[in-house]
This record gives structure tokens, C-alpha cells and sequence, in this order.
């Protein structure tokens, strides 16, 4: 190899992680640091299911029937449509929905707004926001692990992957699976799926009881710690440990741990997120962080302070352009959702966004009328959304849907339009990673096919919709636009290729905390104000064998689910590389379980709730509770191909989950884990 002829580049990952991308004649040959592997980044580039120019539908809706276009005409297609749509019926017949945080992506808002739906549609819901808003209600501000200092506890809750533990801390890991993590704890606490907030409740009741807060920082930084020592009376470690199956014993050494060990901080994923007690157990968590003494301190949970907009600001979306009045025709804005709230841009416009539960019931239903009309920019519902069975038949009834993905998925299957989006090495941006206090400068350092940014696919649908004036010429025109109040153009960015943030702690002793008191909220005002209950109250999922008895019967095991650290989310199935360490979904079941069904390792099972059955693979594991079954997220198989519409139903955990009420009453989280299935041989 001649290696002179090989040219190397900085830009950034698939997870927001600096990478290096060798190329020879414009052709990339290795990629380095790539957080889901170098030879698994290389594959994804340039596999052959990458989608290289835009078509449109010929044959019926999932036939898999294709004509090839060109960009002018499939955006002119869309553009008439939609206007068509907008003139006929009204702008908010049309609805955006946008999936995994790309570079950018919030401007999908900007492009709804100004052409004047307020129907934009996402995970939010239960990814990342239950959380955020937890926090900003609390204490102003949405919270992140300061693990770049040495901290001496980690509370991982509900995460997948390795923490980065540093020499000497400690860790306790709440997980109802033995990840590796759990393995490494010092303290591992493994409750009945869903039942979070009753173990954190559990947790303040020996924080509060046992007087193992930071009395001199409740004193002056928080109100309501009196209406809090009393209602958490009720969450007693033994009440709690029959909530949540986890011993009394291990709920008061866990508890006894991250109060004493100082600095801790906390770091919960979507486990908590996913269920009715979404926004209350987020709030619990920054409690604990607060009465502890662990909130804004060096290791403790601390606010990024980013030097460049936050993302969904108003800048950003230009909310001010759609009237109060067309706001007000959201689907869902009279579900009693959160109403809304100058700090909820930081979190990308939520509750603003539309559950999509709601948007299902929109289509299937007519209410509060019917859309007509979808665009949806890397999301795949058919795996990602509840109750998928009804995102199909929702999907099947649009007039036009619109997909812009990196290949072809059983939901780009059912579009009418499918545009070829550029991967995260064929396009310059600004990358603000959303759990890191950093940006980093994203390059272009090579093309497949005529597949196009996101954000080139905004700014030209803006054109082409009347739209120009609210957006830009081209992408290095925004870029410099973006980065103007740093006083370098993109250029200039990327010759810096990374800023980070501000990291200021013990803001609050200069300024206070962002909320009506000034100070951290134990008993939520904002809450009382708005009608839910201002401090958190557990509450028992439907389905369980708590709530519903009766399903045991039929129904004797709980669900509950994993991602693989391979992947993220639906992406990727199609990479061989992956498949050779995953090849298939895989359900895990405690070995005296599967004896007692006839299941042994390997075999083919059912997994079946009251919607419908899946098919996985048994894995027979020790480590999972023996009334306990976890399936395997969002897969699907591409090498079945679009006849068979790439057996989007055999394997996806949504086929078992639910999209009707009670959801979280704050934003709508829909319960997705926690509920009575039964297994059996397939």
C-alpha cells in the first residue's frame, strides 16, 4: 500500500465520539474510534442496502415496488402534496416525526413550524425527556453524571454498559438483569421491572429516617423537605421490598452507601423512563442527588453549560411563528399533558411534541381529526413505537408518508416517497453531544451515491415549500449562521474541531436555582400549580400481577426487555460484522423457569401478551429473577427482504406492548416493560 496516497481526517462517530477516517483516492479504507466498532463503521458506509438515490412507490403499499427518481422531482412531489394538504384541509393535517438525535435534527421542528402544523412527533416521550423534565422541574436545570472528576459512587439506574469507575469508587447498580456492571457492584439491587420510583421512595425513606441528608444544604437550598419526611413514611424498606422484590437489607445498604460516600452521582436510563411513574421517579432521583449534597458539586450531578444555542431554543424551532391558536389544534394538547414552560427548549421543545399514541388514534380513529399526511426523518415506528400492530394499519391508512433513512426499513417499506440520508461521515456540521460537555466539529470526508444531510433536505423541501426565507441558501451558509455568536465561521470550526462547555459549580450559591422558590423543589409549586401531585407517588402499572390478578393465570411471567450494546435501536441488523457477535434476538429466562417449561438452551420460543406473540431465541440465565423473562429490542431482518416486509413482526418486542391509557400524566410516557406474558416452546 502506497502510504503516501492515504489522506487522514478528524470528524465524529455514531455516538458524538471524535473519530479518525483514513482515506486513499477519496475512498475510505479504516475508521478508528468508532464507539460500535471500526469494522462495523466501515460495513455501514458502504453496504450495499444503503439507499443511494431517492424513488417513489409503484406497486401497492409495502410491495416493495420502487421507481428511481431524481431529487427535484421527489421534492417537488412532496412539496405538492403537503402544500396540497395545508390548502385543502389545514397545516396540521401534515405531521413530522423525527427519530434518533441526528446533527441538526431539531431544525425538523423549525421546518413544521414555519410551514404551520404543530404536529411533531417523536420518542421523547420515553428517551431522555422523562428525565430531563424530572430535573428541570425540580431544581431548574436538566442534570448530568460529572464523571469526569473522580467521583466515589456511582448509582447506575438502569443502564446499560460499563460506567467509568475510577480506582477505589464505588458502585451500586439497579438493574433486574446481571449486566457486567452488576457483577462489578459494590451493592446490586435487581427490582420487578418498572417499579423504580417505589425503590428510590424506598431509598429516601432511610436517607430522610436515618438523618443521612445534608442538613445544612436542605436547610437553605430546598422547601418542602417537612411535606417529604412525612410523605415518604409509607415507602418503608419492608413495604417497599413487596413492591419491588428487592430484600429490605440491600434497599438500606444502598441507601446508607450513596448518602455517605461522597461526592456520588446518579446516572438512570430508559428503564425509568418507559412507564406511567416516568417524570415522578426522575424527580426522585434528583431529590436524592439534592438532599444528599451531590447536586452541582465537583463529581456530583452538575448542568452542562454548552457555548453555543441550546438545542430546540427558540432561535431554533421559530415557535413564535406558529399562532397560539393553530398550537392549540396539537393532537394530545387537551390530554392534560404538561402545559408549557419557558425552560422546556433545552430539551428539544417537549411536551410540545406529539406522543405517538396520539397520532395513531389521530389516523385510526379520526380524533381529534385525521391526518393525513406523514414525513418521517430517522425513525423506524414499526420497531420503536407501542402497540405496532396499529402503527401498521395507521401507516397503511395515510394518504402520504415520506421516509428519509440510511437503507430501506419496514417502515420506509410502506412510504410513498423514500430519500437516501447521508451518513455521519458524507456531511459537515456542529455536533453538540447531548450527555457530554463538549461540541465537536462533524466533516464531510466522502459521498455514496446522491445521498443528502438532513439538513440539506430541509433547507431544499423549504425552498420548494414557499418556505426560503426562514431557512438558508445552502448547509455551510447555516453552519456559519449557527456558529456566528462564537465569531468563526465552520471553516474555522473545524481547523478548532472541538469547544467545551462551561463547567461552573455551585452556581447556586451566587444564583439560585431556576424554579418559582429559588430553590430546589421537593414539593413541586409548578406541579400543585398544574394539577399533578407535586410530591411522587408510586403507582402500579396496569397488567401486573398486582393491578390485574387475574392475568396470572394465563399470564404468570413479567416482561420486561434489553438492548444490546451493539446497537442502537433498530439500526444496523443488516451489518455482518454485528451479526457475527448477535445474530439473532434472544429472550433471557432463569434456567428453573425454562426446566419447568420444557425450554432448554437455544430453543425457538413464544413470548405472548395479550396483542400477540413474538419469536426469540431462549438464553437460559441464572441471573434473571425466575418470574422475570427479557426480550431483545427492535429487531427485524433485513435478509427476508420486502416481500416479507423484512419480518418486521416475528421478533419486535412492540407487538406485546400497549399504546392505551394510563400513560405518564405529565408527557406521556407509554408503558413498555413490567407487565404480565407468558413463554412457551415454539
Amino acid at each position: 500500500m502506497d502510504e503516501e496516497a492515504i489522506q487522514t481526517l478528524e470528524s465524529v462517530g455514531s455516538f458524538w465520539e471524535p473519530i479518525r477516517v483514513h482515506l486513499r483516492k477519496g475512498k475510505v479504507i479504516k475508521i478508528e474510534g468508532d464507539a460500535f466498532g471500526d469494522e462495523a463503521a466501515l460495513e455501514r458506509f458502504y453496504h450495499p442496502n444503503r439507499l443511494k438515490y431517492p424513488q417513489k412507490r409503484v406497486g401497492e403499499k409495502g410491495d416493495g415496488k420502487w421507481e428511481r427518481i431524481s431529487w427535484d422531482e421527489a421534492l417537488e412531489t412532496i412539496a405538492k402534496k403537503l402544500n396540497s394538504i395545508k390548502g385543502r384541509y389545514g397545516a396540521e393535517f401534515v405531521a413530522f416525526d423525527k427519530g434518533y438525535r441526528r446533527t441538526h435534527s431539531d431544525y425538523i421542528n423549525r421546518l413544521a413550524n414555519v410551514f404551520g402544523t404543530p404536529n411533531i412527533v417523536g420518542v421523547d416521550h420515553v428517551c431522555y425527556v422523562p428525565t430531563a423534565v424530572g430535573d428541570i422541574i425540580t431544581h431548574g436545570y436538566d442534570a448530568f453524571p460529572d464523571l469526569d472528576y473522580p467521583t466515589r459512587c456511582i448509582i447506575w439506574w438502569g443502564k446499560r454498559g460499563q460506567p467509568p469507575l475510577k480506582e477505589g469508587a464505588k458502585l451500586i447498580v439497579i438493574n433486574s438483569l446481571k449486566t457486567e456492571a452488576a457483577k462489578a457492584a459494590s451493592v446490586w439491587l435487581q427490582p420487578r421491572p418498572t417499579t423504580d420510583l417505589a425503590l428510590a421512595l424506598g431509598i429516601l425513606n432511610i436517607i430522610v429516617n436515618e438523618e443521612l441528608y445534608d442538613k445544612a444544604f436542605v436547610k437553605r437550598w430546598t422547601v418542602g423537605f417537612d411535606e417529604l419526611r412525612k410523605h415518604v413514611q409509607q415507602y418503608s424498606p419492608n413495604r417497599v421490598e413487596q413492591i419491588t422484590w428487592v430484600p429490605e437489607e440491600k434497599i438500606v445498604e444502598a441507601a446508607r452507601l450513596l448518602a455517605k460516600v461522597k461526592p456520588a452521582c446518579i446516572k438512570a436510563g430508559n428503564a425509568i423512563e418507559d412507564n406511567v411513574n416516568s417524570v415522578q421517579c426522575a424527580r426522585t432521583l434528583a431529590i436524592i442527588s439534592a438532599i444528599t449534597g451531590n447536586l452541582d458539586v465537583p463529581g456530583g450531578n452538575i448542568e452542562h453549560q454548552w457555548v453555543i444555542s441550546e438545542m430546540g431554543g427558540p432561535e431554533v424551532t421559530l415557535l413564535d411563528k406558529l399562532p397560539a391558536e393553530v398550537q392549540r389544534k396539537r393532537i394530545g394538547a387537551n390530554a392534560g399533558l404538561l402545559p408549557p414552560h419557558p425552560l422546556w427548549h433545552l430539551i428539544a421543545t417537549m411536551p410540545l411534541q406529539v406522543p405517538p399514541q396520539f397520532l395513531v388514534k389521530s389516523i385510526l380513529e379520526e380524533v381529534p381529526y385525521l391526518i393525513k399526511a406523514l414525513c418521517i426523518f430517522g425513525s423506524n415506528p414499526l420497531l420503536t413505537w407501542s402497540n405496532a400492530k396499529e402503527v401498521y394499519k395507521a401507516f397503511k391508512k395515510l394518504d402520504f408518508l415520506v421516509v428519509a433513512d440510511l437503507v430501506m426499513t419496514p417502515t420506509a417499506a410502506l412510504a410513498d416517497i423514500v430519500l437516501p440520508v447521508a451518513s455521519y461521515l458524507e456531511q459537515d456540521g456542529v455536533s453538540v453531544a447531548p450527555f457530554a460537555p463538549i461540541i465537536l466539529a462533524k466533516q464531510k470526508v466522502a459521498q455514496v451515491g446522491e445521498c443528502w444531510p438532513d439538513m440539506k433536505i430541509l433547507i431544499e423541501l423549504a425552498k420548494r415549500l414557499g418556505l426560503r426565507e426562514y431557512f438558508w441558501e445552502d448547509i455551510h451558509s447555516f453552519l456559519d449562521a449557527y456558529l456566528k455568536p462564537l465569531g468563526m465561521t465552520f471553516e474555522e470550526f473545524k481547523q478548532k474541531r472541538m469547544i467545551p462547555a462551561i463547567t461552573r459549580y455551585r452556581k447556586y450559591e451566587k444564583n439560585g436555582f431556576n424554579t418559582p422558590s429559588g430553590k430546589v423543589e421537593l414539593y413541586s409549586s409548578l406541579l400543585e400549580q398544574w394539577g399533578y401531585e407535586p410530591i411522587p407517588v408510586y403507582h402500579e402499572l396496569p397488567e401486573t400481577p398486582y393491578s390485574a390478578p387475574e392475568l396470572t393465570k394465563e399470564y404468570p411471567l413479567i416482561f420486561t426487555s434489553q438492548h444490546e450494546d451493539l446497537f442502537i435501536h433498530s439500526q444496523d441488523r443488516h451489518l455482518e460484522t454485528l451479526l457475527k457477535m448477535k445474530p439473532s434476538p434472544v429472550t433471557i429466562i432463569h434456567p428453573e423457569t425454562a426446566g419447568k417449561l420444557g425450554i432448554q438452551e437455544g430453543d425457538q420460543i413464544y413470548v405472548e401478551t395479550k396483542r400477540g406473540k413474538i419469536r426469540q431465541k431462549a438464553v437460559l440465565d441464572a441471573g434473571i429473577d425466575p418470574r422475570v423473562v427479557s426480550c431483545s429490542y427492535a429487531w427485524w431482518f433485513p435478509k427476508k427482504g420486502a416481500e416479507k416486509q423484512y419480518g418486521w413482526e416475528e421478533s419486535n418486542i412492540n407487538i406485546l406492548t400497549d399504546d392505551k391509557p394510563p400513560f405518564n400524566p405529565q408527557i406521556g410516557s407509554t408503558n413498555l416493560r413490567g407487565f404480565c406474558c407468558k413463554v412457551y416452546k415454539a
